[in-house]
Protein backbone atom coordinates (compact mmCIF):
# COMPACT_ATOMS: atom_id res chain seq x y z
CA UNK A 1 0.00 0.00 0.00
CA UNK A 2 1.24 3.71 -1.14
CA UNK A 3 2.04 5.80 1.95
CA UNK A 4 -0.27 7.71 0.31
CA UNK A 5 -3.27 5.44 1.07
CA UNK A 6 -3.05 5.94 4.42
CA UNK A 7 -4.93 8.41 6.87
CA UNK A 8 -1.72 11.10 7.81
CA UNK A 9 -2.78 11.72 11.27
CA UNK A 10 -5.28 10.57 13.94
CA UNK A 11 -7.46 14.29 13.28
CA UNK A 12 -7.00 13.06 9.75
CA UNK A 13 -8.95 9.21 10.37
CA UNK A 14 -11.36 10.53 13.11
CA UNK A 15 -12.40 13.61 10.71
CA UNK A 16 -13.06 10.70 8.10
CA UNK A 17 -14.81 8.70 10.18
CA UNK A 18 -16.95 11.59 11.37
CA UNK A 19 -17.91 12.48 8.24
CA UNK A 20 -18.69 9.08 6.68
CA UNK A 21 -21.34 8.80 10.16
CA UNK A 22 -23.03 12.45 9.72
CA UNK A 23 -25.29 12.80 6.76
CA UNK A 24 -28.67 14.36 5.74
CA UNK A 25 -30.19 11.48 8.04
CA UNK A 26 -28.87 13.39 11.02
CA UNK A 27 -30.25 16.69 9.82
CA UNK A 28 -33.84 15.68 8.39
CA UNK A 29 -34.51 12.43 10.13
CA UNK A 30 -33.14 12.98 13.84
CA UNK A 31 -35.37 15.67 14.49
CA UNK A 32 -38.87 14.20 13.43
CA UNK A 33 -38.26 10.96 15.18
CA UNK A 34 -36.80 13.14 18.30
CA UNK A 35 -39.89 15.04 18.16
CA UNK A 36 -42.48 12.75 17.35
CA UNK A 37 -41.34 10.19 20.24
CA UNK A 38 -40.77 11.66 23.76
CA UNK A 39 -38.37 14.07 23.16
CA UNK A 40 -35.70 13.61 25.70
CA UNK A 41 -37.17 10.44 26.11
CA UNK A 42 -36.38 9.23 22.73
CA UNK A 43 -32.85 10.83 23.03
CA UNK A 44 -31.90 8.48 26.17
CA UNK A 45 -33.37 5.71 23.89
CA UNK A 46 -30.72 6.66 21.24
CA UNK A 47 -28.15 6.90 23.84
CA UNK A 48 -28.69 3.43 25.27
CA UNK A 49 -28.90 2.04 21.22
CA UNK A 50 -25.36 3.33 20.69
CA UNK A 51 -23.79 1.17 22.76
CA UNK A 52 -25.89 -1.80 22.74
CA UNK A 53 -25.79 -1.61 18.97
CA UNK A 54 -24.11 1.47 17.16
CA UNK A 55 -21.07 0.98 18.87
CA UNK A 56 -19.91 -2.62 19.28
CA UNK A 57 -20.69 -3.01 15.63
CA UNK A 58 -18.41 -0.03 14.79
CA UNK A 59 -15.60 -1.48 16.76
CA UNK A 60 -15.99 -5.44 14.82
CA UNK A 61 -15.60 -3.38 11.84
CA UNK A 62 -12.90 -1.41 12.52
CA UNK A 63 -11.19 -4.58 14.01
CA UNK A 64 -12.39 -6.96 10.95
CA UNK A 65 -10.81 -3.86 8.57
CA UNK A 66 -7.48 -3.48 10.34
CA UNK A 67 -6.85 -7.03 10.88
CA UNK A 68 -7.50 -8.36 6.92
CA UNK A 69 -6.62 -4.90 5.52
CA UNK A 70 -9.29 -5.57 3.36
CA UNK A 71 -12.63 -3.94 2.00
CA UNK A 72 -15.83 -5.61 3.19
CA UNK A 73 -15.41 -8.79 -0.06
CA UNK A 74 -11.84 -9.55 0.89
CA UNK A 75 -12.24 -8.93 4.17
CA UNK A 76 -14.91 -11.78 5.01
CA UNK A 77 -13.20 -14.21 3.16
CA UNK A 78 -9.41 -13.20 5.32
CA UNK A 79 -11.50 -12.78 8.35
CA UNK A 80 -13.90 -15.78 8.16
CA UNK A 81 -13.04 -18.67 5.52
CA UNK A 82 -13.62 -18.61 2.01
CA UNK A 83 -17.06 -20.12 1.94
CA UNK A 84 -18.30 -16.56 3.59
CA UNK A 85 -17.05 -14.55 1.36
CA UNK A 86 -20.37 -13.63 -0.19
CA UNK A 87 -21.73 -12.00 2.88
CA UNK A 88 -18.94 -9.06 3.35
CA UNK A 89 -20.08 -9.46 -1.11
CA UNK A 90 -23.54 -8.33 0.38
CA UNK A 91 -22.25 -5.55 2.64
CA UNK A 92 -20.41 -4.22 -0.12
CA UNK A 93 -23.73 -4.86 -2.83
CA UNK A 94 -25.78 -2.64 -0.27
CA UNK A 95 -23.79 -0.28 0.33
CA UNK A 96 -23.59 0.67 -3.50
CA UNK A 97 -27.19 0.35 -3.97
CA UNK A 98 -27.43 3.26 -1.83
CA UNK A 99 -24.62 5.07 -2.93
CA UNK A 100 -26.84 5.11 -6.83
CA UNK A 101 -29.73 6.78 -5.16
CA UNK A 102 -27.58 8.85 -2.52
CA UNK A 103 -25.75 10.63 -5.20
CA UNK A 104 -29.02 11.65 -5.94
CA UNK A 105 -29.72 13.04 -2.75
CA UNK A 106 -26.88 15.36 -2.70
CA UNK A 107 -27.63 16.61 -5.59
CA UNK A 108 -30.86 17.59 -4.07
CA UNK A 109 -28.64 19.62 -1.15
CA UNK A 110 -26.00 21.26 -3.84
CA UNK A 111 -29.33 22.36 -5.95
CA UNK A 112 -31.05 23.90 -3.32
CA UNK A 113 -27.60 25.54 -1.78
CA UNK A 114 -27.45 27.34 -5.46
CA UNK A 115 -31.15 28.05 -4.80
CA UNK A 116 -30.32 29.35 -1.37
CA UNK A 117 -27.40 31.64 -2.66
CA UNK A 118 -29.38 33.17 -5.51
CA UNK A 119 -31.93 34.37 -3.18
CA UNK A 120 -34.60 32.44 -4.03
CA UNK A 121 -36.40 31.98 -0.85
CA UNK A 122 -38.13 34.99 -0.32
CA UNK A 123 -41.08 36.37 1.07
CA UNK A 124 -44.14 34.61 -0.52
CA UNK A 125 -42.35 31.81 -2.17
CA UNK A 126 -44.09 28.67 -3.23
CA UNK A 127 -41.23 26.24 -1.79
CA UNK A 128 -43.90 23.13 -2.57
CA UNK A 129 -43.88 24.48 -6.22
CA UNK A 130 -40.45 25.30 -6.79
CA UNK A 131 -39.31 21.82 -5.10
CA UNK A 132 -42.01 19.93 -7.83
CA UNK A 133 -40.68 22.17 -10.57
CA UNK A 134 -37.27 20.75 -10.05
CA UNK A 135 -38.52 17.41 -9.63
CA UNK A 136 -40.12 18.06 -13.22
CA UNK A 137 -37.33 18.72 -14.83
CA UNK A 138 -34.87 15.23 -15.81
CA UNK A 139 -31.89 17.81 -16.98
CA UNK A 140 -31.41 19.60 -13.79
CA UNK A 141 -31.87 16.60 -11.31
CA UNK A 142 -29.15 14.12 -13.46
CA UNK A 143 -27.49 17.31 -13.94
CA UNK A 144 -26.73 18.02 -9.86
CA UNK A 145 -26.86 14.14 -9.66
CA UNK A 146 -23.49 14.26 -12.43
CA UNK A 147 -22.07 16.77 -9.85
CA UNK A 148 -22.46 15.32 -7.24
CA UNK A 149 -20.83 11.88 -8.13
CA UNK A 150 -18.35 13.52 -10.21
CA UNK A 151 -17.09 15.87 -7.38
CA UNK A 152 -16.85 12.87 -5.19
CA UNK A 153 -15.06 10.76 -7.52
CA UNK A 154 -12.07 13.50 -7.64
CA UNK A 155 -11.95 13.27 -3.96
CA UNK A 156 -11.68 9.63 -4.14
CA UNK A 157 -9.05 9.77 -7.19
CA UNK A 158 -6.79 11.90 -5.03
CA UNK A 159 -6.36 8.91 -2.73
CA UNK A 160 -6.56 8.97 0.90
CA UNK A 161 -4.41 11.86 2.37
CA UNK A 162 -4.42 14.24 -0.48
CA UNK A 163 -8.38 13.41 -1.09
CA UNK A 164 -10.39 12.17 1.60
CA UNK A 165 -8.03 13.21 4.11
CA UNK A 166 -7.88 16.69 3.44
CA UNK A 167 -11.58 17.66 2.54
CA UNK A 168 -12.83 15.63 6.20
CA UNK A 169 -10.88 17.72 7.73
CA UNK A 170 -12.26 21.08 6.07
CA UNK A 171 -16.15 19.61 6.16
CA UNK A 172 -16.21 18.44 9.37
CA UNK A 173 -15.62 21.41 11.31
CA UNK A 174 -17.25 23.32 8.82
CA UNK A 175 -20.35 21.06 8.97
CA UNK A 176 -20.00 21.64 13.25
CA UNK A 177 -19.68 25.81 12.94
CA UNK A 178 -22.62 25.84 10.33
CA UNK A 179 -25.10 23.86 12.22
CA UNK A 180 -23.89 26.14 15.55
CA UNK A 181 -24.64 28.91 13.88
CA UNK A 182 -27.91 27.85 12.56
CA UNK A 183 -28.88 26.82 16.01
CA UNK A 184 -28.06 29.70 17.32
CA UNK A 185 -30.33 31.73 15.35
CA UNK A 186 -32.89 29.45 15.94
CA UNK A 187 -32.89 29.42 19.65
CA UNK A 188 -32.60 33.33 19.49
CA UNK A 189 -36.22 33.37 18.17
CA UNK A 190 -39.58 34.48 19.58
CA UNK A 191 -41.09 31.17 20.34
CA UNK A 192 -38.84 29.25 20.09
CA UNK A 193 -39.07 27.85 23.50
CA UNK A 194 -41.74 26.02 22.40
CA UNK A 195 -39.93 23.76 19.54
CA UNK A 196 -37.03 23.32 22.43
CA UNK A 197 -39.63 21.56 24.85
CA UNK A 198 -40.72 19.58 22.57
CA UNK A 199 -37.35 18.67 21.11
CA UNK A 200 -35.85 17.92 24.89
CA UNK A 201 -38.50 17.70 27.87
CA UNK A 202 -38.64 14.44 28.07
CA UNK A 203 -42.62 12.56 27.65
CA UNK A 204 -41.89 9.76 29.90
CA UNK A 205 -44.57 7.76 28.71
CA UNK A 206 -43.00 7.29 25.71
CA UNK A 207 -40.45 4.83 27.49
CA UNK A 208 -43.31 2.03 27.50
CA UNK A 209 -44.26 2.33 23.62
CA UNK A 210 -42.19 -0.25 21.95
CA UNK A 211 -42.27 2.38 18.46
CA UNK A 212 -39.92 4.59 20.74
CA UNK A 213 -37.20 1.77 21.28
CA UNK A 214 -37.49 0.50 17.70
CA UNK A 215 -37.29 3.90 15.81
CA UNK A 216 -34.32 5.00 18.01
CA UNK A 217 -32.11 2.26 17.84
CA UNK A 218 -32.86 1.94 14.00
CA UNK A 219 -31.82 5.66 13.58
CA UNK A 220 -28.66 4.75 15.60
CA UNK A 221 -27.88 1.89 13.25
CA UNK A 222 -29.01 4.19 9.72
CA UNK A 223 -27.16 7.03 11.24
CA UNK A 224 -23.48 5.74 12.43
CA UNK A 225 -23.00 3.71 9.58
CA UNK A 226 -23.32 0.34 12.05
CA UNK A 227 -23.01 -2.48 9.57
CA UNK A 228 -22.45 0.05 6.09
CA UNK A 229 -18.69 -1.66 5.84
CA UNK A 230 -17.54 2.08 5.83
CA UNK A 231 -15.74 1.95 8.47
CA UNK A 232 -14.30 -1.50 7.78
CA UNK A 233 -13.15 0.36 4.67
CA UNK A 234 -11.20 2.96 6.09
CA UNK A 235 -9.90 0.94 8.91
CA UNK A 236 -7.66 -0.29 6.05
CA UNK A 237 -5.99 3.35 6.15
CA UNK A 238 -5.19 2.94 10.11
CA UNK A 239 -2.36 1.90 11.87
CA UNK A 240 -1.85 -0.91 14.26
CA UNK A 241 -1.77 1.59 16.87
CA UNK A 242 -4.58 3.24 16.27
CA UNK A 243 -7.21 3.35 19.46
CA UNK A 244 -10.49 0.90 17.78
CA UNK A 245 -12.47 1.37 21.43
CA UNK A 246 -11.92 5.11 21.51
CA UNK A 247 -12.22 6.16 18.04
CA UNK A 248 -15.77 4.60 17.77
CA UNK A 249 -16.53 6.09 20.53
CA UNK A 250 -15.92 9.52 19.63
CA UNK A 251 -17.78 9.14 16.17
CA UNK A 252 -20.79 7.71 17.40
CA UNK A 253 -21.17 10.66 20.19
CA UNK A 254 -19.88 12.99 17.65
CA UNK A 255 -22.71 11.58 15.45
CA UNK A 256 -25.07 12.67 18.20
CA UNK A 257 -23.75 15.46 19.00
CA UNK A 258 -24.69 16.63 15.51
CA UNK A 259 -28.00 15.58 15.38
CA UNK A 260 -28.88 17.21 18.71
CA UNK A 261 -27.45 20.17 16.53
CA UNK A 262 -29.43 19.74 13.71
CA UNK A 263 -32.22 19.16 16.08
CA UNK A 264 -31.91 22.38 17.52
CA UNK A 265 -31.49 24.42 14.42
CA UNK A 266 -34.90 22.90 12.71
CA UNK A 267 -37.30 22.61 15.56
CA UNK A 268 -37.37 25.69 17.29
CA UNK A 269 -37.46 27.55 14.18
CA UNK A 270 -40.60 25.20 12.79
CA UNK A 271 -42.57 25.98 16.18
CA UNK A 272 -40.95 29.81 16.20
CA UNK A 273 -42.45 30.89 12.44
CA UNK A 274 -45.04 28.68 11.58
CA UNK A 275 -48.20 30.64 11.36
CA UNK A 276 -49.56 27.61 13.79
CA UNK A 277 -49.10 24.98 16.16
CA UNK A 278 -51.41 22.25 13.42
CA UNK A 279 -49.10 23.54 10.76
CA UNK A 280 -46.11 23.07 12.92
CA UNK A 281 -46.93 19.63 14.04
CA UNK A 282 -48.09 18.91 9.97
CA UNK A 283 -44.36 20.09 8.88
CA UNK A 284 -42.65 17.68 11.38
CA UNK A 285 -44.56 14.92 10.00
CA UNK A 286 -44.32 16.09 6.25
CA UNK A 287 -41.43 13.48 5.61
CA UNK A 288 -37.50 14.19 5.09
CA UNK A 289 -37.56 15.78 1.87
CA UNK A 290 -40.76 17.67 2.82
CA UNK A 291 -39.23 18.97 6.26
CA UNK A 292 -35.88 20.33 4.78
CA UNK A 293 -36.95 21.59 0.75
CA UNK A 294 -40.44 22.83 1.68
CA UNK A 295 -41.62 23.21 5.09
CA UNK A 296 -38.07 24.78 6.19
CA UNK A 297 -37.05 26.58 2.62
CA UNK A 298 -40.73 28.50 3.49
CA UNK A 299 -39.56 29.83 6.92
CA UNK A 300 -36.42 31.09 5.89
CA UNK A 301 -37.55 34.32 4.40
CA UNK A 302 -39.60 34.88 7.78
CA UNK A 303 -36.58 34.82 9.76
CA UNK A 304 -34.17 38.04 10.21
CA UNK A 305 -31.23 37.46 8.58
CA UNK A 306 -32.77 34.58 6.80
CA UNK A 307 -30.71 35.36 3.32
CA UNK A 308 -27.99 34.41 5.24
CA UNK A 309 -28.84 31.22 7.20
CA UNK A 310 -31.01 29.70 4.45
CA UNK A 311 -26.93 29.24 2.41
CA UNK A 312 -25.40 28.17 5.66
CA UNK A 313 -28.25 25.72 6.93
CA UNK A 314 -27.96 24.22 3.17
CA UNK A 315 -24.43 24.27 2.84
CA UNK A 316 -24.28 22.16 6.04
CA UNK A 317 -26.52 19.64 4.38
CA UNK A 318 -23.98 19.62 1.37
CA UNK A 319 -21.33 18.69 3.37
CA UNK A 320 -22.96 16.27 5.38
CA UNK A 321 -24.15 14.53 2.24
CA UNK A 322 -21.13 15.00 0.29
CA UNK A 323 -18.77 13.03 3.53
CA UNK A 324 -21.17 10.26 3.78
CA UNK A 325 -21.19 9.71 -0.16
CA UNK A 326 -17.18 9.84 -0.56
CA UNK A 327 -17.41 6.77 2.17
CA UNK A 328 -19.82 4.98 0.26
CA UNK A 329 -17.79 5.63 -3.05
CA UNK A 330 -14.82 4.36 -1.49
CA UNK A 331 -16.34 1.09 -0.41
CA UNK A 332 -16.62 -0.02 -3.85
CA UNK A 333 -13.49 1.57 -5.40
CA UNK A 334 -11.64 -0.09 -2.49
CA UNK A 335 -13.42 -3.71 -3.57
CA UNK A 336 -11.93 -2.94 -6.80
CA UNK A 337 -8.46 -2.21 -5.29
CA UNK A 338 -8.38 -5.49 -3.25
CA UNK A 339 -9.18 -7.38 -6.88
CA UNK A 340 -5.78 -6.22 -8.95
CA UNK A 341 -7.19 -2.31 -9.71
CA UNK A 342 -4.91 0.49 -9.30
CA UNK A 343 -7.38 3.41 -7.50
CA UNK A 344 -8.05 5.73 -10.61
CA UNK A 345 -9.22 2.65 -12.81
CA UNK A 346 -11.18 1.47 -9.47
CA UNK A 347 -12.04 5.18 -9.19
CA UNK A 348 -13.00 5.56 -12.96
CA UNK A 349 -15.10 2.58 -13.15
CA UNK A 350 -17.31 3.28 -9.71
CA UNK A 351 -17.97 6.54 -10.76
CA UNK A 352 -19.29 5.88 -14.49
CA UNK A 353 -21.22 3.01 -12.34
CA UNK A 354 -22.81 5.25 -9.82
CA UNK A 355 -23.79 8.03 -12.58
CA UNK A 356 -25.61 5.55 -14.95
CA UNK A 357 -27.10 3.19 -11.90
CA UNK A 358 -28.49 6.58 -10.39
CA UNK A 359 -30.03 7.62 -13.15
CA UNK A 360 -33.13 5.41 -12.31
CA UNK A 361 -33.36 7.59 -9.15
CA UNK A 362 -32.82 11.01 -10.71
CA UNK A 363 -35.28 10.98 -13.17
CA UNK A 364 -38.25 8.65 -10.92
CA UNK A 365 -38.62 10.41 -7.36
CA UNK A 366 -40.50 6.98 -7.07
CA UNK A 367 -37.66 4.57 -7.97
CA UNK A 368 -35.52 6.47 -5.60
CA UNK A 369 -38.35 6.39 -2.27
CA UNK A 370 -38.39 2.47 -3.60
CA UNK A 371 -34.78 1.71 -3.20
CA UNK A 372 -34.45 3.82 -0.22
CA UNK A 373 -37.09 1.59 1.56
CA UNK A 374 -35.15 -1.81 0.56
CA UNK A 375 -31.75 -1.32 1.35
CA UNK A 376 -32.04 0.54 4.27
CA UNK A 377 -33.85 -1.96 5.89
CA UNK A 378 -30.95 -4.30 4.13
CA UNK A 379 -28.54 -2.71 6.43
CA UNK A 380 -29.82 -4.27 9.36
CA UNK A 381 -28.90 -7.78 7.48
CA UNK A 382 -25.42 -6.09 7.30
CA UNK A 383 -24.78 -5.64 10.66
CA UNK A 384 -26.06 -9.11 11.69
CA UNK A 385 -23.20 -10.59 8.94
CA UNK A 386 -20.76 -8.83 10.99
CA UNK A 387 -22.23 -10.16 14.34
CA UNK A 388 -22.00 -13.50 12.78
CA UNK A 389 -18.88 -12.69 11.69
CA UNK A 390 -17.40 -12.13 15.35
CA UNK A 391 -19.34 -14.82 16.65
CA UNK A 392 -16.88 -17.35 14.12
CA UNK A 393 -14.03 -15.52 15.14
CA UNK A 394 -14.93 -15.47 19.04
CA UNK A 395 -16.25 -12.31 20.76
CA UNK A 396 -13.53 -12.70 23.43
CA UNK A 397 -10.74 -13.27 20.96
CA UNK A 398 -11.63 -9.91 19.12
CA UNK A 399 -11.94 -8.29 22.06
CA UNK A 400 -8.25 -9.26 23.66
CA UNK A 401 -6.42 -9.45 20.45
CA UNK A 402 -8.00 -6.66 18.02
CA UNK A 403 -9.42 -4.10 19.96
CA UNK A 404 -7.87 -4.15 23.66
CA UNK A 405 -3.78 -4.18 22.77
CA UNK A 406 -3.90 -0.64 21.40
CA UNK A 407 -6.79 0.82 23.43
CA UNK A 408 -6.96 3.42 26.33
CA UNK A 409 -10.62 2.80 26.97
CA UNK A 410 -10.44 -1.73 27.62
CA UNK A 411 -13.59 -3.48 26.65
CA UNK A 412 -14.61 -6.14 28.78
CA UNK A 413 -16.53 -9.13 29.06
CA UNK A 414 -19.52 -6.95 28.59
CA UNK A 415 -18.69 -6.40 25.20
CA UNK A 416 -18.34 -10.01 24.56
CA UNK A 417 -21.85 -10.55 26.45
CA UNK A 418 -23.52 -7.72 23.80
CA UNK A 419 -22.38 -8.53 20.58
CA UNK A 420 -23.24 -12.10 21.30
CA UNK A 421 -26.80 -11.91 22.78
CA UNK A 422 -28.14 -8.62 23.05
CA UNK A 423 -26.98 -7.23 19.60
CA UNK A 424 -28.68 -10.48 17.54
CA UNK A 425 -31.51 -9.92 20.10
CA UNK A 426 -31.89 -6.16 18.34
CA UNK A 427 -31.38 -7.51 15.07
CA UNK A 428 -33.76 -10.13 15.15
CA UNK A 429 -36.53 -8.04 16.56
CA UNK A 430 -35.95 -4.40 14.72
CA UNK A 431 -36.39 -6.39 11.37
CA UNK A 432 -39.63 -8.42 12.69
CA UNK A 433 -40.85 -4.97 13.89
CA UNK A 434 -39.86 -4.04 10.23
CA UNK A 435 -42.13 -6.54 8.29
CA UNK A 436 -44.78 -6.24 10.82
CA UNK A 437 -45.26 -2.73 10.17
CA UNK A 438 -44.53 -3.08 6.70
CA UNK A 439 -47.99 -5.78 6.87
CA UNK A 440 -49.97 -4.12 9.30
CA UNK A 441 -49.66 -0.06 7.12
CA UNK A 442 -50.57 -1.70 4.02
CA UNK A 443 -52.73 -5.01 4.60
CA UNK A 444 -54.25 -4.57 1.44
CA UNK A 445 -50.82 -4.52 -0.87
CA UNK A 446 -47.91 -5.95 1.01
CA UNK A 447 -47.85 -8.41 -1.02
CA UNK A 448 -46.92 -6.70 -4.55
CA UNK A 449 -43.39 -7.32 -5.60
CA UNK A 450 -43.37 -3.80 -7.74
CA UNK A 451 -44.81 -1.38 -4.82
CA UNK A 452 -43.30 1.62 -3.01
CA UNK A 453 -43.26 0.91 -0.20
CA UNK A 454 -44.12 -3.28 0.12
CA UNK A 455 -43.31 -5.66 2.24
CA UNK A 456 -42.65 -7.91 -0.92
CA UNK A 457 -40.92 -5.38 -2.83
CA UNK A 458 -37.99 -5.89 0.05
CA UNK A 459 -38.22 -9.81 0.01
CA UNK A 460 -38.05 -10.02 -3.58
CA UNK A 461 -34.87 -7.92 -4.20
CA UNK A 462 -33.02 -8.97 -0.96
CA UNK A 463 -34.06 -12.76 -2.19
CA UNK A 464 -31.94 -11.92 -5.93
CA UNK A 465 -28.99 -11.14 -3.94
CA UNK A 466 -29.08 -13.86 -1.29
CA UNK A 467 -29.38 -16.27 -3.80
CA UNK A 468 -26.81 -14.67 -6.94
CA UNK A 469 -24.05 -13.72 -4.24
CA UNK A 470 -23.96 -17.36 -2.31
CA UNK A 471 -24.04 -18.83 -6.21
CA UNK A 472 -20.96 -16.69 -6.80
CA UNK A 473 -19.13 -17.43 -4.06
CA UNK A 474 -16.00 -18.89 -5.48
CA UNK A 475 -15.75 -16.19 -8.15
CA UNK A 476 -15.70 -13.53 -5.45
CA UNK A 477 -12.68 -15.32 -3.62
CA UNK A 478 -11.08 -16.07 -5.97
CA UNK A 479 -11.48 -11.91 -7.43
CA UNK A 480 -9.62 -11.07 -4.25
CA UNK A 481 -6.27 -10.88 -4.35
CA UNK A 482 -4.06 -13.51 -2.09
CA UNK A 483 -1.58 -10.94 -0.29
CA UNK A 484 -3.00 -7.93 1.73
CA UNK A 485 -1.24 -4.91 2.38
CA UNK A 486 0.64 -4.10 5.31
CA UNK A 487 0.67 -1.19 7.45
CA UNK A 488 2.69 -0.51 10.53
Amino acid sequence: MSTKDQFLSRWGFLAAALGMAIGTGNIWRFPRMAAQYGGGAFILAYTLALFLWSAPLLMSEMAIGRKTRRGPVGGFRDFLDRRFTWMGAWMAVVCMLITFYYSVVTGYCLKYFVLAMQGAFKEGVDTTALWNDFLSKPFETVLFHALAIGLCGLVIYRGIQSGVEKVAKLMVPALFIFLVVAAVRAVTLAGAGEGLRYLFVPDWSKLGQPATWLQAFTQSAWSTGAGWGLLLTYAIYTTKKEDISQNCLLVGFGDQSIALLAGMAIIPTIFALSPSLEQANAAMASGNTGLTFISLAQLFPKMAGGVIIAPVFFLALVFAAFTSLIAMVEVGVRSFIDAGWDRRKATIAIVISCFLLGLPSALFPSFLENQDWVWGVALLLSGFFVILAVWKYGADKVRAELINPSADIKMGRWWSFIIKFVSPVVFLVLTCWWFYRGIVDNPRDWWKPFGTFTTMTVLFQWAILLVALPAANRLLARWVKASPPEVD
